[in-house]
């Protein structure tokens, strides 16, 4: 593997807590096609690790809940022929989705008045937009 996988700040994946498992992957191959178990699944036992800050931890478990099975978060990756490019993949996948489970929640929206100036132009220019179709009728062209 090359090096840790860092998830955000100074947090990275621990490799011991990784669990992987090799398969052959689906669809066409070659002449190596029954000999190597290219597909990698990467498991993370999210809700007994100390790798992550409590809140983190919390945070990611219940936003990956429906792809949680006991606690534990699986990634598959096939797309590659090589095993160790797989195994990169599902690596590198699996650390961004930590990332986006854990990150803080967005900032709410701060609601904002209209400035009263900017309202009034509005309501006079409006006044005044229609004070020209007003004059456009022909009433007084007879």
């Amino acid at each position: 593997m090359s090096g840790p996988y860092v998830i955000r700040g100074s947090v990275s994946l621990p490799e011991a807590e990784l669990m992987w498992r090799f398969s052959r992957s689906s669809g066409p191959g070659g002449q190596h096609v029954n000999t190597s178990d290219s597909q990698v699944e990467l498991r993370f036992d999210l809700a007994a690790t100390q790798a992550l800050p409590e809140v983190w931890k919390e945070r990611a478990l219940e936003r990956l809940a429906g792809q949680l099975v006991d606690g534990v978060v699986a990634v598959r990756s096939s797309e590659h022929r090589s095993q160790w490019r797989n195994r990169e993949a599902a690596a590198v996948r699996l650390a961004a989705l930590l990332a986006e489970a854990s990150a803080p929640p967005p900032r709410k929206r701060r609601p904002t008045k209209i400035p009263r100036g900017i309202n009034e132009r509005r309501l006079r220019e409006k006044k005044q937009r229609g004070e020209t179709k007003r004059g456009r009728t022909g009433r007084d062209w007879g």
